[in-house]
């Protein structure tokens, strides 16, 4: 593959970049300045950017959680790996987070230009109005601006309390409880159910476990790789 392309998926840089880091003389393979266009073999070459070799996409980890309430990530996923949460949850919200080295896959899957969905059932106090509702589903003014439209469904409603389900495609830092605050809303809980293809099925709360190929590449399918 390309030299740039490999890096990228490596979380490196954006392959504009590398291209630049290359040009400046800072990429190596096998010890050799790199060129523009330079075809790797990751399996074989040693590629080093500034002196530090960099992984093989092979070793890149991919895990699924479903994240307890007040519980940090680091606190719930124990591995030697050094992988990051793929966006975040508040200490408040439960339900599935991602985490990876693989730089690319976290940059589609967390801008806003991808539009990879993010369903979240929240638990409201009290009845939630039909206009409310339509307003969520609408989009309405945040400081940073009008967001997307949001799919809304209501999986339950009475007096005592309001059960949705909300699918946002351009999700922003805690967009759901902010919405919650402009609508004059009270969350009781708030849980992430899928990202993409990927769900919580079979996964209980507190536990995680390694993706599986087939859900790596539907991912990654799903982000546009």
């Amino acid at each position: 593959m390309r030299i740039n392309k490999f890096l990228a998926h490596a979380g490196v840089a954006s392959r504009r970049k590398v291209d630049e880091l290359i040009e400046a003389g800072k990429v190596t393979v096998n010890a050799k300045r790199a060129t523009l266009g330079q075809q790797i073999d990751p399996q074989k070459d040693e590629i080093k950017v500034n002196g530090k070799q960099i992984k093989s996409e092979e070793e890149f980890e991919y895990i699924i959680l479903n994240k307890l309430k007040k519980e940090t990530v680091l606190e719930q996923v124990k591995t030697k790996s050094r992988i990051y949460p793929v966006g975040r949850l508040d200490k408040e919200s439960t339900g599935l987070i991602l985490l990876t080295n693989d730089g690319e896959l976290t940059n589609r899957l967390t801008h806003p230009r991808y539009h990879v969905e993010k369903v979240y059932e929240v638990v409201y106090l009290g009845k939630v109005a039909d206009t409310t509702i339509g307003r969520i589903e609408k989009g309405i003014e945040l400081e940073e601006g009008r967001k997307k439209e949001a799919r809304v469904k209501t999986l339950s409603s009475n007096d005592h309390k309001t059960v949705l389900e909300i699918t946002l495609y351009e999700g922003r830092k805690r967009q759901i409880r902010r919405l919650a605050e402009k609508l004059h809303l009270h969350i009781i809980a708030l849980k992430r159910i899928t990202i993409g293809p990927i769900n919580l099925e079979g996964l209980e709360s507190g536990k995680f476990r390694k993706l599986s190929p087939e859900e790596i590449s539907a991912l990654k399918k799903s982000a546009g790789i």
